[in-house]
C-alpha cells in the first residue's frame, strides 16, 4: 500500500532524513577519504536497518506503526537527525514547525494505520521504545 505525503513532509523528509533512511542517499565528498567511508557507509547501512522510507510502503502494518511511532518520539525528544550529520548538513536542521509538520504527519498515518489493519494498543511498556 502507497501512502500520501504532503509536499510539505516530502521536503523535510528528503532534507534531513533520506541521506540514512532512504535509497537516495546523496555521498558527500568526504565519502572518498578511507576509513570515513567505512564509518560513513556503516552509518547509512544501519539507518536504513532501522527505517527505510523507500521499503515503508512493504513494512508489515504493526512495523508501520512503530516506525512512525519512532519518527513521532524522535522528533518529540529531538535525537534526530542526529548531531553528527547536523554538524556537516546544516541545512537538515529542523524548525520547530517543520518539526510539528512531521510529528502531525507521522500521528495521522500511524492512527490510519492502526484502525485500518485492527491493531491492538501497545501496552504501557513498549510505549518508550
Amino acid at each position: 500500500m502507497r501512502f500520501a505525503v504532503p509536499a510539505n513532509v516530502h521536503d523535510v523528509l528528503k532534507k534531513s532524513c533520506y541521506d540514512c533512511h532512504s535509497n537516495n542517499t546523496v555521498y558527500p565528498w568526504y565519502n572518498n577519504i578511507q576509513p570515513v567511508a567505512w564509518w560513513l557507509q556503516n552509518h547509512i547501512n544501519e539507518g536504513k536497518h532501522e527505517l527505510n522510507f523507500n521499503e515503508f510502503a512493504g513494512y508489515a502494518p504493526k512495523k508501520q506503526y512503530k516506525k512512525l511511532k519512532g519518527i513521532i518520539e524522535s522528533q518529540n525528544d529531538g535525537w534526530m537527525p542526529l548531531d553528527s550529520y547536523l554538524w556537516i548538513h546544516k541545512d537538515a536542521i529542523l524548525s520547530k514547525e517543520q518539526k510539528n509538520e512531521l510529528i502531525k504527519w507521522a500521528d495521522s498515518l500511524s492512527r490510519e494505520i492502526k484502525v485500518k489493519n485492527n491493531l491492538p494498543d501497545e501496552p504501557e511498556n513498549e510505549k518508550k521504545n
